[in-house]
């Protein structure tokens, strides 16, 4: 019985789930009892300074199933916002890796990224361009958000208030500040960053007095040696970003942020801060780090990693999602080989879903990445499967597919399954990027030979037209000699199982992969007298 049916209990049921969105919803909860408020904010940040990663997008898809779970378990009577935040005022400290025209943006260092010309040529500035693409992909997905610019907030006045009174507490954020520094760096620190007047440029320099009643300071200009006294207000200066990160807690009124674990001091001194200026930090937690095929950290600037698009090129949306949503507090790594196993996956939990109690929906991740209604299971062939029969044909158009699919599924063409079709598509990606490649067929032993001309002569023996289980239990039957079998395991007979060695044997001789689908449901599908061609290929090999 699906949770829809059962609204009366949904709630109560949210509270006692133990999915991890609705545990961050209980702590926004317990923040209203006792600060109660009309609006509930939720942000999310991101730094213009390269191109938007995987990253970025997990962080709103992540914030956005905690929105939904608080949504649910108040009933919806309180409003929310989510709030996708650009630090797009942020001085330019170096050139991105992966842009180009990388010496015309090199003569734009320290500016704000919305003075920085595009070196892409597509709009006013780098800071406007990665912003509209990320803007794009978030709409792609449907999020519910509304973009936030720092350059507007400065320039608007929007945080004149909230900067006056960080210049009004200057000594308690430097005391709170100071002590995070090296010595050197504390010398010369300051919350207040002035734009020079001249060059545009972000200064960093330090502050020789502050004027809280005129909402003043004054540093000494680096070129002149003069001193100079700004205005702090009107986008005159900006904030160091964990005084910023603070400031814009209390002006936003921001109730719920995560970050990274690589940002755990700096959320502790940004909630001081926050403290400090009369605001109460944000709740949230640190999520843990994606990291690339070497295990570095993905970074904007360097590029590594997958980027959004190529994920999207592999793979469904629905499976970045699930990404996002499994253990977000584990280091994951970030590369091609972790897709096939998500778009899989995901498709067993949604067909899972409507067997599941109402208890055990909740817990189910596509509840949380459908906002409670997800669509219904309908796929007769498994990712890993398409991808094995893509690489047994060296499939390069979809129409061949297509024929092992309606063999294998009658009646099952692209139009009456188009996600089937779009997964078609993936797969054929995959293969022709990564796959082929890569691929590297092992040579099998001499007992190998002989299980594999053994499981040829078997085949042959069954119709064409056999079912997968027929042909399961056949490749079972061969395998079941040393060195295949696993004494730990038994058989339906009660005789020694087979172990898992055989049946990798079959995809990394046959095929020139590690693992794939189950063996029976696959030589259904590519046929049996393509399996044993397919046999007999890999025997004359190595012959």
């Amino acid at each position: 019985m699906s949770t829809a049916e059962n609204p009366a209990n949904l709630r109560e049921l949210a509270e006692q789930s133990h999915a991890w969105p609705f545990e961050e919803a209980r702590k926004i909860v317990a923040r209203l009892k006792k600060t109660p408020k009309d609006a509930v904010i939720f942000e999310t940040g991101y730094g213009p300074s390269g191109l938007p990663h995987i990253g970025t997008f997990g962080e709103v898809a992540r914030t956005t199933m905690v929105r939904h779970a608080f949504r649910v378990i108040t009933d919806d009577k309180i409003k929310t916002r989510l709030i996708a935040f650009s630090d797009d005022m942020d001085g330019l400290r170096k050139v991105p890796d992966n842009v180009p025209n990388k010496d015309m943006v090199a003569q734009h260092l320290g500016k704000p990224l919305t003075k920085v010309p595009d070196p892409f040529g597509t709009h006013d500035s780098f800071a406007a361009h990665n912003n509209a693409r990320l803007r794009a992909f978030l709409d792609q997905f449907g999020f519910d958000y509304e973009f936030m610019s720092s350059t507007e907030c400065y320039t608007s006045g929007r945080f004149d208030a909230a900067l006056l009174k960080v210049l009004e507490r200057f000594d308690a954020v430097m005391n709170i500040m100071l002590p995070s520094l090296r010595e050197e760096r504390a010398e010369s620190y300051s919350p207040f960053l002035p734009i020079s007047p001249h060059t545009g440029i972000v200064l960093q320099v330090p502050v020789v007095a502050h004027d809280a009643k005129a909402g003043t300071i004054t540093y000494e200009d680096p070129d002149n040696k003069e001193r100079v006294t700004t205005l702090v207000t009107g986008g005159r200066c900006k904030l160091q970003w964990k005084p910023d990160w603070a400031m814009r807690w209390v002006a936003l009124g921001v109730d719920y942020e995560m970050a990274g674990k690589d940002l755990i001091d700096s959320v502790k001194l940004s909630g001081e801060i926050c403290r400090a200026l009369g605001g109460t930090p944000p709740e949230g937690f640190n999520y843990e780090l994606f990291l690339d095929e070497t295990g570095q950290k993905i970074s904007k600037s360097k590029g590594n990693g997958l980027t959004i698009d190529e994920w999207l090129r592999y793979a469904s949306p629905e499976s970045l999602s699930l990404f996002m949503y499994r253990e977000p507090k584990a280091a994951k790594r970030l590369y091609f080989d972790v897709i096939p196993r998500h778009v899989d996956e995901y498709l067993q939990f949604l067909d899972a879903y409507l067997r599941q109690g109402a208890k055990e929906q909740l817990g189910n991740p596509v509840w949380h990445i459908h906002n409670g209604a997800p669509p219904k299971a309908d796929n007769p062939v498994p990712f890993a499967m398409l991808l094995s029969l893509v690489t047994a044909s060296n499939a390069e158009n979809a129409e061949t597919l297509w024929g092992f699919i309606g063999r294998y599924r009658p009646g099952v063409t692209k139009e009456t399954h188009p996600h089937l079709a779009a997964m078609v598509e993936y797969a054929i990606h995959s293969f022709r990027d990564f796959v082929l490649p890569a691929k590297r067929f092992r040579e099998p032993g001499p007992t190998e030979r002989a299980a594999l001309i053994d499981l040829r002569d078997a085949l042959s023996q069954l119709p064409p037209d056999a079912p997968p289980e027929s042909i399961q239990d056949v490749v079972y039957e061969v395998g079941r000699r040393e060195p295949f079998l696993d004494a730990k395991k038994k058989g339906k007979d009660g005789k020694p199982g087979v172990s898992l060695d055989w049946f990798n044997m079959l995809y990394q001789v046959l095929l020139g992969q590690e693992r794939g689908p189950r063996f029976g449901s696959f030589a259904a599908a590519y046929g049996i007298k393509s399996t044993m061609d397919m046999i007999d290929g890999a025997l004359a090999r190595s012959a």
